[in-house]
């Protein structure tokens, strides 16, 4: 089972910041900003290529809203990153979006 699907079966601890039917909020334990959050579904789905069910993206993405809303982050801005692969810098072998916020993000990535 992945850390992923720890947090989501509340098997390890992390700071949540929302939980509903379908999506888990929680804050990143290594942050790479200010504020960094990490969303992910409880479904376990291995990577964005995975994605079958395509409202499963609706329903994802009004979490990050709920998330976004919720922190007040909609008037100073944020970054949604999905990284995919090993190429594409994902660590956890499970879909998550990371939310960045709270200082100047610089362009390109990383």
């Amino acid at each position: 089972m992945c850390v992923f699907c720890k947090i989501v079966n509340k098997e390890i601890p992390a700071e949540i910041i929302f939980d509903d039917t379908n999506v888990v909020a929680f804050y990143d334990i290594a942050p790479q900003a200010p504020t960094h959050i990490v969303v992910v579904p409880k479904e376990h789905i291995k990577s964005a290529t995975e994605v079958i069910d395509s409202g499963l993206w609706a329903v994802f993405m009004d979490a990050v809203l709920q998330v976004v809303k919720k922190l007040d982050l909609d008037n100073q801005g944020y970054r949604l990153v999905i990284n995919t692969g090993e190429q594409g810098g994902q660590t956890v072998p499970h879909l998550h979006l990371h939310i960045l916020a709270g200082r100047n993000l610089g362009w390109p990535p990383g």
